[in-house]
């Protein structure tokens, strides 16, 4: 991934969330962290949520993430795949990579109904400012 999509990852705290079941598309303001390599984004939510729901019987996803408040805005897309993490040391994991950017989320992660949720990423469009569009694959 390039770095300068990277850095626009790295700067931001919130993305728009993408999902869709039966064609019907549902986006949502999300907390987010990302792993280093900023190909995959951790994300907490509740189980009985509707963005949930769809990702369990949909995983296919997009993520927007911009810069908008910027003289030259950023925007980039991520298309990828969404799935529960279920395994207690991912999930504790998750919890901690969260927490390291996020503290305010605390409570909600300890909250019953709380899912990590893992987006990995399979391609990235940048756009920088109005004309300037790249795209790559992402393996």
């Amino acid at each position: 991934m390039r770095d300068d999509i990277k850095t626009l990852i790295r700067s931001q705290q919130h993305c728009v969330l993408a999902t869709a079941v039966d064609g019907l598309p549902y986006c949502s303001l999300m907390a987010y962290a990302t792993e280093k390599d900023c190909t995959r984004f951790i994300m907490v939510t509740h189980r009985q949520t509707r963005k949930f729901q769809n990702i369990s019987r949909n995983p296919r996803v997009s993520l927007l993430i911009d810069s908008r408040e910027t003289p030259r805005p950023q925007a980039v897309t991520i298309e990828g795949s969404g799935e529960e993490i279920i395994a207690e040391a991912d999930r504790e994991a998750a919890a901690g990579l969260l927490l390291a950017s996020r503290p305010e989320l605390g409570a909600f992660i300890r909250q019953p109904h709380a899912v990590f949720i893992r987006i990995t990423a399979e391609s990235a469009v940048f756009l920088n400012g109005l004309t300037d569009a790249y795209r790559e694959q992402i393996e």
